[in-house]
């Protein structure tokens, strides 16, 4: 998995958690699952990554 890769990823999950947090806040139900979302799709990528490195070992 590239560096860029990883970033990407934590980036995506480290917003999605603001969304989530910031949506909780203001009661705004979309954003508060839009964060959600954000952070499983970065967390299953990261995942994805995972298993790309470990297919190449």
């Amino acid at each position: 998995m590239s560096a860029g890769d990883k970033i990407k990823n934590a980036v995506q999950q480290t917003v999605g958690k603001a969304e989530e947090v910031v949506g909780k806040k203001t009661d705004d139900a979309e954003l508060h699952a839009q964060g959600q979302k954000d952070q499983s799709m970065g967390a299953a990528r990261q995942e994805t990554e995972k298993a790309k490195d470990a297919a190449k070992d």
